[in-house]
């Protein structure tokens, strides 16, 4: 909503959190956000009384554009959006937002291997994440290499018998391609399998080691199998180490339920791809006061999602980076369900929310 600047268009505003732009007569405009929005514009916008060092646009303002928004992470995504709109080369260091770690496996290249990235790009790699920390992310990264024979070297392989190889591939814990023990296509399956146990959740090695468990306990082969237990219980350990959000970033889908400033409402914000979609506004009460379940209406509402548009990967780079940020905060104020979406814990969600 955009109002003219005067004093008693000011004095009408509610004291509600709100993100808000005030324009002036030249130059950039001033982007703000607040939780009281009258006080602050009021703090900002003040008759002069002498000498000071506060800030005061008052001499310079000629309108007021404002967002009434009811969650933090509604006001950040809108902040966002007026900080790329009015300050497009500046944008990312105004929101201060930092970019969340992933492991990322390089299947571009002939001998795939893992890092811990807090870039996102093409090609054929596959991001996993986002984490916590860096910290957490090379903690997952070394873990899970344990369960795997790929190899950690960042060199690009020039494979030679005369290579010296290293202490990994003695330990029996890399296919040592650098020696040419392996060849491309030995090595791409093992990567593959790495890829599967991301995409999975570790399902594809877990199935894997509880049908050899059951297996060997059948042939009463039982050393065998409580060898099988323990890569069991390892393997959940590892899988412990993942951070809640830890998935395909480039395929992240899920939806947040946010607190409304409208009563009786709450706000549902989707993510496909690794994208924000518009903020969808689900009222609790049908207007026409007929009794319509929520689970019905919460599968009618996902159905209607528009397609999202095509955005850059530095685009999708910061969406992720804004859901990471609200999803790990002390101050997260809503619910996160991903992708497939539970129903039963979907309408928990806007239950526990709406009466916040």
């Amino acid at each position: 909503m955009r109002i003219p600047f005067s004093d008693a268009e000011i004095a009408a505003l509610p004291d509600r959190p709100a993100v808000f732009v005030v324009h002036v007569k030249e130059g950039r405009p001033y982007l703000g956000k607040t939780a009281v929005l009258r006080r602050r514009l009021t703090r900002l916008l003040r008759a002069r009384e002498g000498p000071s060092r506060m800030l005061n646009l008052r001499d310079v303002a000629c309108e007021i554009e404002f967002f009434h928004t009811g969650s933090r992470l509604e006001s950040t995504l809108v902040y966002y959006r007026l900080a790329r709109e009015y300050f497009p080369d500046t944008y990312l260091k105004l929101i201060n937002l930092r970019m969340p770690s992933y492991v990322r496996l390089v299947l571009s290249n002939e001998y795939p291997r893992t890092q811990v990235t807090s870039r996102l790009g093409g090609g054929k790699s596959l991001y996993y994440g986002p984490f916590r920390s860096r910290a957490s992310a090379e903690l997952f990264e070394g873990q899970c290499l344990d369960l795997f024979q790929l190899r950690r070297c960042q060199e690009d392989l020039v494979p030679s018998f005369e290579h010296a190889g290293c202490i990994y591939g003695e330990m029996n814990m890399c296919l040592r391609p650098c020696q040419m023990v392996v060849g491309p296509e030995e090595y791409a399956t093992e990567a593959g399998r790495v890829r599967e146990f991301m995409l999975t959740r570790g399902a594809s090695l877990i199935e894997t080691h509880e049908l050899a468990r059951d297996r060997f306990s059948a042939e009463m082969e039982f050393e065998q199998a409580a060898r099988q237990h323990k890569l069991l219980e390892r393997i959940q350990t590892v899988l412990k180490l993942r951070d809640e959000l830890s998935s395909d970033a480039g395929g992240m889908c899920g939806v947040a339920v946010l607190p409304s400033f409208e009563p009786e409402c709450v706000e549902l914000l989707f993510m496909q791809s690794g994208q924000w979609l518009p903020l969808r506004r689900f009222a609790l009460v049908m207007p026409d006061g007929q009794p319509v379940s929520l689970d019905k209406r919460l599968r009618e509402e996902a159905a209607a999602l528009p397609a999202p548009e095509k955005i850059t990967i530095a685009e999708k780079q910061e969406h992720l980076a804004i859901l990471a940020r609200w999803f790990y905060s002390s101050w997260c104020d809503g619910a996160w369900i991903p992708y497939p979406l539970s129903y039963r814990r979907l309408v928990g969600a806007v239950h526990r929310v709406a009466v916040r």
